[in-house]
């Protein structure tokens, strides 16, 4: 057995890549930081009137440097350009850092002339008494080109009605007196991760950013200096390079004051408590290594549970592809891909689902696995789970799409349930019930108390189930009760990362001692201050196909014309997108 498969619970702590870019050295390091110092004075003095411009040369600058990124990103993931995986890189790279500098920039409009950013629709609360904001659609554009889709975000319990706009953008009620520098561990993954986890700090935290690229993508870091070059003429933003021994350095420098890790559990108690029998003696004395305050995102074994229904031969085909797309998808390396898909033992259509499943890994296109140690971690689960279905090329530098099904959800220290496996590795497991109540109840128990993490799960369900009232209750009663930040019904947890108006993070509750998926949000463009979860609406089945369906035949075209939306919208530019998305 690989020695990977005998890590304990969480997420793998990830081989060094090697590097693209030399590391910055310690010298540069330090004028980096000393520049942001001085910037970050200037920074929180800067009016409302002077941060909405920034923004609108944010965007301007990011398209500009758009297509120089796609390019970058499919050369490094070995992805054709004009192939529909490029669609990827739109989506995920440029075309949501200029949503989310459009979706703040609306936000701080907002806060000048009405003191808070303004909802698209009015809050609710909830038979229990929770705040619900609406979200998403944020305007006729989103209700045009998403229809059907909505997202809400879900309020910490203390927040009430009349003090929710209270808890909004609560930087500019009054502006810190002294600046701060953040240091932000960018994901080697999706290249908007680094950008958009910098726009929070910078706008929502009202801290200047130092960007450490990860040596998986650090190719991208002087297209990040173009992007944000106005950030870096004035002394706001910065990106340095390195690996571990740099991320140490930075961690520990005088001149950082806070610290945002997107990646790894492991990474993040290496920060806080240290390395090896020293760090885990630290650990459990409660003595962190550094004190300074840490936010983080650090994946998650994400479910999908299937509610049994009444599927047709059409419902089983969509949905098999709905299921292994949000697998497929950036060759497996997303910490909301699917990992463990929750189904109902006595379901007829089980099998037939499974079925549909399979078809859609051998239609979807082989992706080269571009993150240290994928082969390594697959080993690890095939080893384990010797019957597993495997579509795709096998060998040397492959990692073929893989399905582990007939899991016992008895065993709760399975490797599947225990361990992200950041790689083209997914699987399935049937729980016993009586009838789809019990099964939503059950499913939700085992999402909560057998599955490591707290970030994100999905929830499938028919129309003709909700139809039934107690069904229909029991589905609601799941969204409230799963302890996640993100809830999706019908597709993919990934919306709500994409959508960038919900808040994206772990379910609060999360410890420096335990700190499972993370702690603190991203995104969360109206600037709630204290958000529970996001929870993402869906039709069943959608018309067009979705872009990021793994057998959509034109994602690259509406990527790339996403993108240009997204930067200024215009009903001229509608026709051409929709025209892109039906040929899909």
């Amino acid at each position: 057995m690989t020695e990977a498969a005998t890590q304990q619970k969480g997420s793998y702590a990830l081989p060094e890549a090697e590097h693209t870019l030399p590391p910055t050295s310690k010298d540069e390091i330090d004028r980096a930081l000393a520049a942001l110092r001085d910037g970050a004075e200037e920074w929180v003095k800067l009016s409302i009137d002077e941060r909405i411009a920034l923004l609108d040369e944010l965007a301007d600058s990011t398209l500009a440097v758009a297509e120089r990124w796609v390019d970058a990103a499919c050369r490094a993931k070995g992805i054709p350009r004009g192939t529909p995986p490029e669609g990827e890189e739109w989506l995920a790279g440029p075309s949501a850092v200029i949503r989310n500098i459009r979706l703040l920039q609306q936000s701080l409009r907002d806060v000048r002339d009405h003191g808070a950013p303004q909802l698209p629709k009015k809050a609710s609360v909830r038979p229990d008494g929770q705040v619900v904001a609406p979200v998403f659609p944020t305007d006729k554009w989103d209700a045009l080109l998403f229809g059907g889709f909505e997202a809400e975000i879900w309020m910490d319990t203390s927040v009430t009605p009349s003090s929710l706009p209270d808890t909004m953008a609560v930087l500019y009620d009054a502006m810190p007196s002294e600046g701060k520098v953040a240091l932000v561990l960018g994901a080697g993954n999706v290249s908007s991760i680094g950008p958009m986890d910098a726009l929070y700090k910078l706008f929502a935290e009202g801290e200047v950013v130092c960007l450490k690229t990860n040596p998986v993508n650090e190719y991208l870091g002087p297209i990040f200096d173009e992007a944000f070059r106005e950030l870096v003429r004035r002394g706001f933003f910065r990106v340095v390079y390195g690996g571990a021994e740099e991320g140490d350095y930075l961690c520990q420098h005088e001149g950082v004051d806070s610290i945002h890790i997107t990646g790894s559990d492991k990474t993040h108690d290496a920060i806080v408590w240290g390395v090896g029998e020293e760090g885990a003696e630290r650990k459990r004395r409660g003595e962190p290594r550094n004190t300074k305050p840490i936010s983080s995102e650090l994946g998650n074994v994400s479910p999908i549970l299937v509610v049994p229904g009444p599927w047709a031969p059409g419902d089983l085909e969509y949905q098999g592809m709905n299921l292994v797309s949000s697998l497929t998808n950036n060759a497996g390396f997303n910490c909301n891909a699917t990992r463990v898909i929750v189904t109902h033992a006595g379901w007829a259509q089980r099998p037939a689902l499974l079925e549909a499943m399979k078809r859609a890994f051998q239609q979807a296109r082989p992706r080269q696995p571009y993150y240290p140690g994928a082969e390594d971690r697959y080993q690890s689960f095939v080893e384990q789970h010797p019957k597993a279905h495997q579509f795709g090329p096998k060998g040397e530098g492959r990692v073929p799409w893989t399905l582990i099904s007939d899991l016992d959800p008895a065993k709760e220290d399975d490797i599947c349930f225990t361990t992200e496996s950041w790689c083209g590795v997914t699987s399935e497991v049937p729980l016993e019930a009586a009838d789809p109540v019990e099964f939503i109840e059950r499913a939700v128990e085992f999402a909560n108390e057998t599955l490591w993490g707290t970030l994100s799960c999905s929830i499938i369900v028919h129309p003709k189930s909700m139809k039934d009232p107690q069904v229909a209750k029991a589905v609601d009663e799941a969204i409230a009760k799963l302890r996640y930040g993100s809830v999706a019904v019908n597709h993919w947890s990934a919306l709500s990362y994409a959508f960038v108006s919900p808040a994206w993070g772990a379910y609060p509750g999360h410890t420096l001692e335990d700190v499972g998926s993370g702690i603190g949000v991203v995104h969360n463009t109206y600037l709630f201050d204290r958000p529970q979860k996001s929870v993402i609406r869906g039709p069943f089945k959608v018309f067009p196909k979705p872009a990021w369906f793994a057998n959509h035949r034109t994602s690259h075209e509406v990527g790339k014309k996403l993108t240009d939306f997204h930067h200024s919208p215009s009903p001229l530019k509608v026709p051409s997108i929709l025209f892109s998305a039906l040929r899909g």
